[in-house]
């Protein structure tokens, strides 16, 4: 029977790393800030809304909103995010998406600065993240992995590892979150030939693609740890993953549930951008290569 990856002890390792270096920037004067920008009233967005919003006061981050409404313009959005790249006391932004029909998404997150781009949306943090040079930050999501990976001690190097989507917002990020950390990955997705053989060539099996119950048991084999990304509603209405867990449970050697897993860290890695990010802009810390990455400098772990 597989271990049950839990996010919860996860998620505190990294709030109470987050709320550490947030101490020491207020003794510097700098009170770490996130403008959190959403369109329209999207219930997910909402949700996650509040959970980013306890979790970062929790670790002593200002937060300041900027709701539009759903027919607001693009320029009345790019106006919001020009005010927030000005202000000085502000050091991170979570820009919600996807946006309304109307707007173009690729321009508007290319107007974020790069520097307050906590969430991985602007081209140049995902280049760095491509590239491995340690500009930027990585989607929450995607870092989100690597700290469950970091935090239960499990090592890549050398090991091969199949990512289940393509998405900017996990799939191709994390794909190369792990090759940064010498692993083998295979990049598949709803089209793959043969996905299931594919799937049980893996050491660790991550599933992102964002499709109910893709990942069954003729998709795993013993010994496997995977990591279930996707967030989906199945038929009695109950958040359910891409990874059909009592299907795969009496097979892996771990997996992570959902709710209650991968998803469950993303707000902590956001708060942990964001105090990072006041470090950088502030001139506490300039930016080090890995110190987004799975072998950071003040990583945590449960050994």
């Amino acid at each position: 029977m597989a271990e049950l990856w839990k996010g919860a002890p996860v998620a505190a390792a990294l709030t109470e790393r987050a709320s550490r270096q947030a101490a020491e920037l207020r003794v510097r004067g700098v009170r770490p800030a996130l403008a959190i920008v959403r369109v329209g009233e999207r219930p997910e967005d909402l949700s996650y809304e509040r959970g980013a919003r306890r979790r970062c006061e929790s670790a002593g981050i200002e937060v300041k909103h900027h709701p539009l409404p759903e027919e607001a313009s693009q320029g009345e959005l790019l106006a919001v995010l020009e005010q927030i790249n000005r202000d000085p006391d502000i050091h991170g932004c979570l820009l919600f998406r996807p946006l309304p029909r109307h707007m173009d998404e690729e321009a508007v997150c290319a107007a974020l600065s790069p520097e307050k781009d906590v969430d991985g949306i602007t081209p140049g943090s995902l280049a760095g993240v491509f590239a491995g040079s340690g500009a930027g930050f990585p989607p929450c999501t995607a870092q989100a992995c690597m700290e469950m990976l970091r935090y239960y001690n499990y090592p890549l190097s050398g090991k091969r590892a199949v990512v289940v989507g393509r998405s900017l917002v996990a799939g191709r990020p994390v794909s190369m979150l792990l090759l940064h950390q010498n692993a083998t990955v295979t990049l598949c997705h709803t089209r793959t030939v043969q996905l299931a053989e594919e799937c049980r060539r893996a050491d660790v099996l991550i599933a992102a693609a964002g499709q109910l119950g893709m990942i069954g048991a003729d998709c795993v084999r013993p010994g496997q740890v995977i990591l279930d990304v996707g967030i989906n509603t199945d038929s009695q209405g109950n958040l359910a993953g891409d990874v059909a867990l009592s299907a795969v449970e009496p097979v892996a050697e771990a997996v992570t549930p959902v709710p209650g897993g991968v998803g469950a860290v993303t707000t902590s890695v956001l708060a942990l951008h964001v105090v990072q990010a006041a470090r950088r802009q502030t001139g506490g810390q300039r930016q080090a290569a890995g110190e987004n990455s799975f072998q950071g400098t003040d990583s945590v772990g449960r050994s």
